[in-house]
């Protein structure tokens, strides 16, 4: 008896680390492209593509968690990928940047985070550390995809584009 119990106590702890040891990504882009017209646009047929391209880019990295800011353009870049995983988009406020770094170090499993020209790099900055930081983007851009490693040891962020994936 002292075996067995002894036997799942250490499939236990190791479980545990082997958990704590797993890499989590998150990727943090940009809404797809909207229309030009009106406070809070849709997307633009063009957006609705890159849009489904990114759940297809997306779809075997176990997502669990889809994070939007509550904006027509945010949210309709986030549900092909949150639909494709199983997941409700979850709202976040881009203007309390420390409680959503919180939230992503903390939470399980791999994120996509989905923001504005003006907060993308500005998150993706908050891992970044004492490295090179990212600019703003342009109005004009909307084909970048930062990719955040979180691991045990720090942080490694990685600006790629989409025709990378």
């Amino acid at each position: 008896m002292k075996n067995i119990l002894f036997l799942l106590l250490s499939i236990l702890i190791l479980s545990a680390c082997t958990a704590q040891n797993s890499p989590k990504t998150i990727y943090i882009v940009r809404h797809a492209e909207k229309q030009l017209e009106g406070n809070d646009p849709k997307l633009a047929y063009v957006g609705e593509v890159r849009a489904k391209k990114l759940a297809q880019i997306l779809e075997k990295e176990s997502i669990k968690r889809v994070l939007s800011t509550d904006y027509t353009r945010t949210r309709n870049t986030a549900q092909p990928t949150a639909a494709g995983a199983g997941v409700t988009v979850e709202y976040y406020d881009p203007k309390n940047q420390e409680t959503l770094v919180a939230d992503l170090r903390s939470g399980e499993g791999n994120i996509l985070v989905v923001g504005h020209s003006n907060t993308v790099s500005q998150l993706a900055n908050a891992f970044v550390g004492e490295g090179e930081k990212f600019a703003d983007l342009t109005d004009l851009e909307y084909d970048f995809i930062y990719v955040v490693t979180l691991e045990k040891n720090g942080a490694k962020v990685v600006r790629k584009l989409y025709k990378e994936f």
